[in-house]
């Protein structure tokens, strides 16, 4: 714009051919006067060299004195120029690294200023797709059809022409490695009838898991200037993806994807040449820059990055590293004690509902390795200890011949918290628990709400084995024997 109304003013006072034909002259002209002015970037060098002739055509009208005016004159033009862009390029910026077991913030620039999503926004579509799969309305093996709107998105895309149809497995490839735009619209069609009504969904989502500047207009990160995110609340969303779907984000590690004899390769190249890297997404648009969200886990300790407004993937990327290895330095390592550790004679028990009476219980196995304990004097002898059943359950898992099995690690008065409980269990235990969602259900004690944190679908030495870990490590933990049909 600045260009195009210096040579604008240039051709009002009839001196627009005399500029093109004095331009060499000028240009060699103001290079020699000018010398300190070569080291400028190439983006501004073309829209500069032309400020300078029309300054110089506008000098000889009289319009400006040469010499001093003129180079005053060109000085403000060009900081104004490099400011200019320098701003814009800070603005897309913003980052934050936290420690995912805590929700420690490592490290954060800008971590709370609104930014553009652009593809992070699948992350949402993903982790939707993923509650309604869990929710059972849908299966791996669900077809999705592409309707005329989502085959005539942008770029990237797969290319789907209406009236295909892809599974949600392929989808769910799709979106993670190609970030295909047409199928994250016809994701969003297939869940919630339109885009738009899904878009409602996601941000009512992002509310809900405590992202609380987020909101969402499209499933695909296709620009809208309404679509905003920050890096904190996509920090929330990794976090909520991995703590909520642990089975499925097995999906974000893979690194290529082959679609109709075509091999796409997922742009998040960090899986490739940064140990210890295991997911999530990248993304960009102009108005972004280039975006990535990574979850990093070494030594027992996962980070979770966050990085918006790199001016190319690679540069992003180097600064996502760079950013990691500076956290990982900082955090202390934990060593995780795992369940080859003698596990206990007894499990605690559990105390029963109100109003519910005590069902049949099961005695521990004999076959266990006992402990050594330090027996009290004045305690009378115990003849068998016993494991607390799901009190809740009006089914009593002794009539099974092959009862499910639960870890039941706490209840919670906030939801946060039982999901870091959640996590810590998992980690922990990791050998048993580190594939298996957990199951937060809302109970009441009296009057008061708490969040009940359980790992179900379990075998008994699966059972015995986490809790002995997690006793090991100082954790809660109660093995519960269940029929399928009262987990809870």
């Amino acid at each position: 714009m600045l260009c195009r109304a210096v040579l604008q003013d240039s051709h009002n006072f009839g001196m627009g051919q005399a500029l093109m034909a004095r331009s060499n002259v000028a240009k060699t002209l103001l290079n020699k006067q000018h010398a300190p002015f070569q080291s400028l970037n190439r983006r501004g060098e073309k829209c500069l060299f032309s400020i300078k002739s029309g300054l110089l055509a506008l000098s000889q009208l009289g319009v400006f004195r040469p010499g001093k005016s003129l180079l005053t004159m060109m000085i403000i033009f060009m900081v104004g120029f490099g400011l200019s862009v320098t701003q814009a390029k800070a603005s897309k910026y913003a980052s934050i690294v936290i420690e995912e077991a805590t929700g420690k913030v490592l490290f954060s620039r800008n971590a709370d200023n609104l930014r553009y999503p652009a593809s992070l926004t699948k992350i949402m579509t993903l982790y939707l797709l993923f509650e309604d799969i869990e929710a059972g309305r849908m299966t791996l093996k669900s077809r999705i059809p592409v309707s005329k709107t989502a085959a005539g998105r942008s770029p990237s895309k797969l290319y789907l022409k209406p009236g295909q149809s892809i599974s949600a497995e392929q989808a769910i490839y799709a979106l993670v490695t190609k970030s295909a735009n047409d199928v994250a619209t016809a994701i969003a069609e297939k869940l919630s009838g339109t885009e738009r009504k899904f878009a409602k969904r996601m941000t009512r989502k992002a509310k809900a898991l405590g992202m609380r500047r987020t909101v969402f207009k499209n499933a695909s990160g296709l620009p809208n200037r309404r679509q905003k995110s920050t890096a904190r609340d996509m920090a929330v969303l990794a976090v909520a993806m991995r703590r909520d779907f642990p089975q499925f984000y097995k999906y974000f590690s893979t690194q290529s994807f082959n679609w109709k004899g075509r091999k796409y390769g997922n742009h998040n190249k960090l899986l490739a040449k940064y140990s210890g890297t295991d997911g999530i997404k990248t993304g960009y648009i102009n108005a972004s820059g280039f975006n990535l969200v990574a979850t990093v886990e070494r030594n027992g300790v996962r980070l979770i990055g966050v990085v918006f407004g790199g001016k190319t993937s690679r540069s992003r990327d180097r600064h996502m590293m760079q950013i990691l290895d500076n956290q990982f330095k900082r955090v202390k390592t934990i060593t995780v004690r795992r369940a080859a550790l003698a596990m206990p004679t007894t499990l605690p028990v559990a105390p029963p509902e109100r109003g519910d009476k005590l069902p049949k219980s099961l005695p521990v196995s004999k076959s266990l390795p006992v402990s050594k304990t330090k027996t009290r004097p004045a305690a009378a002898p115990k003849k068998t200890e016993f494991i607390q059943l799901d009190i809740a359950s009006a089914a009593n898992p002794a009539t099974d011949e092959n009862p499910s099995w639960s870890v039941q690690i706490g209840n919670f008065a906030q939801r946060v918290n039982a999901h870091r409980a959640a996590i810590v269990a998992r980690r922990t235990a990791d050998d048993v628990l580190g594939m298996t969602p957990a199951n937060l259900h809302l109970v009441t004690r009296g009057a008061i709400p708490l969040w009940r944190v359980r790992f179900n679908d379990l075998e008994e030495d699966q059972a015995r084995a986490a809790c002995a870990a997690l006793f090991s490590a100082g954790r809660p933990c109660i093995a519960i024997a269940v029929s399928p049909t009262s987990r809870g």
